[in-house]
């Protein structure tokens, strides 16, 4: 696999696009991370409700138990206490629940935040760096592997645009049949140039 072309202006062109999008991506990263935790913080206010829904019913039991240990009286007295600390429970449980939601909140914003941007990016930009390296990768493989000029200059004739292959002869499928070398080294040149790879003389 070959990443980055053996032709200067593209290969700045590749690095840069390589740095900003890699730039983007943490930003966006970022700001996902950085608007889970300020809708975290919103929990606080749950775990308070928790903690005094907590307390309220240890109260609550403390002084019922106490109240409750009274000869006689104590069955009828610790009646009440026995409601208020189920208000506690109530109270801790809506805390409990508040924290809850504001986490799954926090997550799902969060994420699509930071995760439907990248997907984007990911996209526009790694799917057509992988196909170049791919093609990069076999076009080397093919000049190590000693292809020849006319395979080269045959694959530029189904490859490229019409009028690329204009340019460097009017009838370039002729010159390609009656070997002229220098029509086909341009070609084999054009080739690779568009895979990434210079021609090696």
């Amino acid at each position: 696999m070959k990443l980055y072309s053996d032709f200067h202006l593209h290969r700045t062109r590749q690095i840069m696009a390589d740095v900003i999008s890699l730039i983007f991506i943490a930003g966006w990263i970022w700001l996902g991370a950085t608007i889970h935790g300020l809708l975290s913080e919103l929990a606080s206010y749950g775990q308070q409700m928790e903690d005094a829904g907590a307390g309220f019913r240890e109260a609550m039991t403390e002084a019922g138990d106490t109240l409750g240990g009274v000869p006689l009286i104590g069955s009828g007295i610790r009646s009440p206490f026995d409601g208020a600390s189920g208000a506690g429970s109530v109270l801790e449980d809506a805390g409990q629940g508040q924290q809850d939601l504001v986490e799954q909140l926090a997550v799902t914003v969060g994420g699509s935040v930071a995760v439907l941007p990248v997907l984007m990016i990911l996209a526009l930009w790694l799917v057509p760096r992988i196909r170049f390296a791919r093609r990069a990768g076999r076009a080397k493989a093919l000049v190590r592997a000693g292809a020849g000029i006319d395979l080269l200059a045959l694959r530029a004739l189904t490859n490229q645009k019409l009028t690329t292959i204009a340019k460097v002869d009017a009838d370039a499928m002729g010159a390609w049949r009656r070997s002229d070398d220098t029509v086909m080294r341009r070609l084999a040149a054009i080739e690779l140039e568009s895979s990434g790879v210079r021609l090696r003389a």
